[in-house]
């Protein structure tokens, strides 16, 4: 795997984890400075919810880092892929149900991504 692909796959699990931590553990207090748009009192009535949500991020940066680790080099790319997919759909959904800005903090740089897979790896 090209040195770019693993870098955006690092980049793009690091943040994942980070929405894990705003969305698992800090939703009411930093959520609210993420996701502007929304009072405060959406913030409580979500909590739980953004905790699952926080959850699934967790596992999608677990994928990531999980194909960085496997030496296969066409399983890692397979593995990579997959994911990288997954967090493609998943921003493309964000963008179209709750704020545009996802579309491009969560899916370009996944395409990106897959993009350098692709064109960078053999």
């Amino acid at each position: 795997m090209a040195v770019l692909s693993q870098l955006l796959i690092v980049l793009i699990a690091f943040a994942h984890l980070y929405f894990l931590y705003i969305e698992t553990f800090a939703w009411t207090s930093k959520g609210p400075k993420t996701f502007r748009g929304f009072d405060a009192d959406f913030f409580k009535k979500t909590k739980a919810m953004a905790g699952n949500q926080g959850i699934y991020n967790g596992f999608l940066a677990a994928g990531l880092i999980w194909s960085l680790l496997i030496s296969d080099v066409s399983w890692s790319k397979n593995i990579a892929v997959f994911f990288l997919s997954c967090i493609t759909i998943a921003g493309v959904y964000g963008a179209a149900t709750v704020q545009k800005s996802i579309f491009y903090i969560q899916s370009i740089p996944a395409i990106l991504a897959i993009a350098s897979l692709f064109f960078l790896t053999k």
